[in-house]
This record gives structure tokens, sequence and C-alpha cells, in this order.
């Protein structure tokens, strides 16, 4: 990925020469979630815990579900996934608006913001993309059951994650292609703790107009279509279970009710932050401590919360790392 990168100067370069001011912007200003030192020094507090839950929580569903043949299923085997892209999601801007709350300059380098924002964009278009994946799955198991074993074979399952990976990046890339041209001339803050791309364009020197329609397209007419296909596939799903028996039922609705849960939290506040063009961005900060910050935390607390096979493979887990550490 850094790689890409590299053309950063010639792009920088370009422009320079469409815009009229002497002075070019070599960085960005968070202006941060509060003024208060109190306050830094309270959601400082509150962060690094549901930083490091965030983290262990999604690294313990993946070691339980690579550590459990029961549940070597393609379900248990999409959910660790997602637990993977989640621990990938919060590396990106998380610990730096932790070390920005502590600190007095919060200044990040061109170069670093436009990284910042490739990667909470790839990341976050391969999540969607694997929630679509998810849906499939489970789609198939319960509509088209006796086709199931046939349609997500391991094959096909390698295929649609390369699928999402690779229509995760190539969204990030279009993102940039259209922002990374515009000349910055100043001012140069943003009123968030990290490069949001619709307050990052806002600060350049020309007309935007074109340019903003075209990232609303990419980013929040995708995501309201993915996001409206999602939830019609899981009505058929759940119309679907009206002719299944009662223990099924109960067991397909937990498992898919979780699904719904995670879809609505990830896709609602996306589509509030892109879904239109011309908007105040001024408000988003809330928006985007729950997309950019819970999320990755909430995500393996509502897929496990409900699942008992889940819960009988973490107990049988840390029962073995206890003996373990006992010889």
């Amino acid at each position: 990925m850094n790689l890409f990168f590299l053309f950063l100067p010639l792009f920088s370069e370009g422009s320079m020469d469409h815009g009229n001011s002497s002075t070019i912007v070599t960085g960005f200003i968070f202006q941060g979630l509060v003024q208060s030192l109190e306050l830094q020094a309270l959601l400082f507090a509150a962060f690094i815990v549901v930083y490091i839950t965030a983290i262990l929580g999604n690294f313990f569903v993946v070691l339980t579900i690579w550590t459990s043949p029961r549940l070597h299923t393609p379900m248990y085997s999409l959910l660790g996934h997602l637990s993977f892209v989640d621990i990938c999601y919060s590396l990106i801007a998380t610990p730096r608006m932790l070390r920005d709350l502590l600190a007095e300059s919060k200044q990040i380098s061109f170069s670093g913001c436009f990284t910042q924002l490739f990667f909470i964009h790839f990341l976050g278009g391969t999540e969607i993309l694997h929630l679509v994946v998810m849906a499939f799955d489970r789609y198939v198991a319960i509509c088209r059951p006796l086709h199931y074993a046939a349609l997500m074979n391991p094959l096909t399952r390698r295929r649609f994650l390369l699928a999402s990976w690779l229509g995760g990046l190539v969204h990030s890339s279009l993102q940039l292609a259209l922002l990374l041209p515009l000349p910055f001339c100043g001012p140069n803050q943003l009123d968030n703790f990290y490069c949001d791309i619709m307050q990052v364009l806002e600060l350049a020197c020309t007309d935007t107009y074109a340019v903003e329609l075209l990232l609303v397209s990419n980013s929040g007419l995708v995501t309201l279509i993915v996001f409206l296909a999602l939830l019609t596939s899981y009505s058929v799903i759940l119309v679907t279970l009206r002719a299944h028996s009662a223990h099924a039922q109960a067991k397909a609705l937990s498992t898919c009710c979780a699904h719904i849960t995670v879809v609505v939290m990830t896709f609602i506040p996306a589509l509030c932050v892109y879904a239109w063009p011309f908007r105040d961005q001024s408000k988003d900060k809330a928006i985007s401590v729950l997309h950019i910050v819970l999320l990755p935390m909430l995500n393996p607390l509502v897929y496990t919360l409900r699942n008992k096979e889940m819960h009988e493979a973490m107990k049988g887990g840390c029962i073995r790392a206890v003996l373990w550490l006992r010889r």
C-alpha cells in the first residue's frame, strides 16, 4: 500500500499549480473532541478501555474460532474474518486519537492524513462487502439448505473474501483519486479527531461541487443501495423462517438478529455522514466516535452475546488456557 503514496508528491505539485495562494498546506490540525484538559483526560481513560476491549475481544473471537474444530464452518469462518477486519480497523485512527488526547500538538502531515483516509475507506469498504457475504451465507443456509455445502464451499468462500478486499481497495482508491489532485492552500484545521474525507474536501481552495457529488455517489449512494439490499435479504430470510420448526426458528432468528444489529450499527453512521452532499460537517463527532471507536468493540459482543456455541467454545478455550498455565 505504501507504493501508492510514492506518487503523493506528484499530486501535491500538481495542486500547487491550481492554487492562487503562495501558502501550500503541508499538514492538518485536529481540533479534537473537546477543549477541556479535564475532559480530555476523562475521555482518554474511557477510550483506552474501549480500545483494549475491541482489540482483545476481536482477537479472542479469531483465536476461539481458529482453535475450535466445531466452529470450522462457513458462518464462523466469516465471523472470524470480520473480527480480523475490525482489529485492523481499530489500529487506524483510534491510537492517534488517544495520543492526541494527551498531547498539545494535534497536527498530522499531509501524507499521513491521506494515508489514514485511504485505510479507513479501504477497511470500511471491505467490512461492508463482507457483511454482504455473511448475509448471502445466511440466505443460502436458511432458504436453500440443500445447496449450502455446494454454494459455500471453501473455494467459493475464498473468492468472496478476495472480492470484498478488492472491492474495498477499489472504493478507497477512487476516493483518493478524486481528492488528491485538489489544491490545499489553507485553512488546515479539521473539526474532528481523524481525517474525515468530507471535512478535508471542505478545506480545498477550489470549487468542489462536482467532486463532492462524486464522493457522495461513491460512498453514500453505494452504501445506501447495499444497506437496502441487506435489509431486503434479511426480510426474505425472516419470512422463510416461518416454515421451519420452532427450534430451528429460534436458532436461526438469534443469528439473524445479531447480523441485522451489526448491519444497522455499521450502516446508519456511514449513511449519516456520506449519504447526502453539502451538509454541515461540524456535528459529526459523535457519529465518528461510534463508527471509528465503538463499533469494533460492539461487533464481537453482539455476535457472541446470545451464541451458545461461541460461549461453549470460549469456555473450553479458557479452561485449556488455565490448564496450560498450570503446567
